[in-house]
């Protein structure tokens, strides 16, 4: 999919929900972030754990000015999640954030259009529906989901697509999984270090 499924200004969004929280995985592990998770995919990974944000009709339009109401002054960092949110157009939304002094994510897999401006991206891309070729150039971390030793050639064929000499490479061990897949992984990125382990550290600890 190469278009945003909502072609207008971006001022209501379908909100699944927006929540205070901490950052569970990958580069910023730890970080105090508001989390703002838009409905809707057009990806629809059997293994995902939040299956309820797919059909953004079940998700009310709410006004991007009313959620930025809810974001505490003393929280840096907000996340623009989904479902899929760059099938939405993120302008308003990503400028209105700036006024307020706030560093902006964006987790995405990278199948809509690119837009918005943004402090960190992180790509992670399902091999169902590839991202757009802009996401490669972009993408501050590349985060491959594991769930089976055939994930490991999918990672590095991505791994090759990244035009961003910084960009940062995490392998994460698909939940159901985990205890079944996470010693692949770690032997995995001892013999290629230029890997890292992501882990879903909040629900290790049992936070959103």
């Amino acid at each position: 999919m190469t278009n945003n499924i909502f072609n207008n200004d971006g001022r209501q969004l379908p909100i699944m929900e927006h929540f205070l929280s901490i950052q569970g995985e990958a580069y910023h592990t730890g970080l105090a972030s508001y989390f703002i998770r838009i409905g809707g995919c057009d990806v629809g990974c059997h293994w995902c754990d939040v299956k309820e944000s797919w059909n953004p009709e079940l998700h009310p339009l709410i006004a991007v000015d009313d959620i930025l109401k809810e974001i505490p002054q003393h929280i840096e960092t907000i996340v623009i999640t989904g479902g899929e949110p760059t099938l939405y157009n993120l302008d308003y939304l990503t400028e209105k954030l700036k006024k307020l002094n706030k560093k902006i994510h964006l987790e995405t897999s990278g199948t809509g259009k690119l837009t918005g401006k943004f402090d960190w991206i992180c790509l992670s891309p399902k091999k169902n529906e590839l991202p757009n070729p802009e996401y490669y150039k972009k993408a501050d971390e590349l985060k491959v989901i594991i769930q089976n030793k055939t994930d490991f050639d999918f990672a590095e064929k991505q791994a090759i697509l990244i035009d961003n000499t910084t960009c940062k490479l995490y392998l994460q061990p698909e939940w159901s999984q985990r205890d079944k897949i996470i010693t692949y992984i770690i032997d995995y990125v001892i013999r290629k270090p230029q890997w890292k382990i992501s882990l879903q550290t909040h629900k290790y600890i049992n936070i959103p």
